[in-house]
């Protein structure tokens, strides 16, 4: 069974997510904004931040391009000790995801630059290098044990794009920026 998306792309333009830039400081030229809950009161359960769909929004913003895409921030199901990103501002990179799997299975993805911070299932907070990686989901799961999903019809698109904005402003890494929604 596929896994539930909205119609359409998030709606928000871009400067809403440049005045969310604008608050934390932020001036790297290539940025990735997540909003956890971007759906919050229209997917789902309403009031809720649901699992296991795309009721989330990931976009790129740089000097010349803007693009979003429906995504996914939360782990695909509530088990003890699964991992949550916490908002806050993190460092990403393009890098490979699932390097503990064959290399068949193994795929161009974008990769921790830093500490993040998650909050497992149970309620712990833990600061470190988890695997919080941004990648493709899959049609019939988000695919997530905490990581950052892209729809799949959306990846490619989503991670040329993001390489191209990159080496443009000869950027190595790029901060990932996570918040709650839904915003107005």
């Amino acid at each position: 069974m596929a896994v539930s998306s909205p119609a359409s792309r998030p709606a928000a333009n871009a400067e809403q997510i440049r005045s969310i830039l604008a608050k934390r400081g932020i001036t790297d030229k290539v940025v990735v904004i997540g909003i956890r809950g971007y759906y919050r009161d229209s997917m789902g359960k309403p009031g809720v931040n649901d699992r296991g769909i795309y009721d989330d929004a990931l976009f790129i913003i740089s000097p010349d391009y803007f693009r979003a895409y429906n995504a996914n921030t939360d782990p695909s199901v509530a088990r003890k000790g699964i991992a949550s990103l916490s908002p806050g501002v993190w460092r990403y990179k393009p890098g490979i995801h699932g390097i503990s799997r064959p290399i068949a299975q193994q795929y161009a993805a974008f990769r921790q630059a830093s500490n993040v911070t998650v909050i497992r299932d149970g309620g712990k907070k833990e600061t470190g290098q988890f695997g919080i990686n941004i990648h493709r989901g899959s049609i019939n799961s988000t695919s997530s044990e905490g990581c950052q999903t892209i729809k799949p019809d959306q990846w490619e698109e989503f991670r040329g794009a993001l390489n191209r904005e990159l080496a443009q402003y000869g950027q190595e890494s790029f901060p990932y920026i996570l918040i709650e929604g839904p915003i107005r």
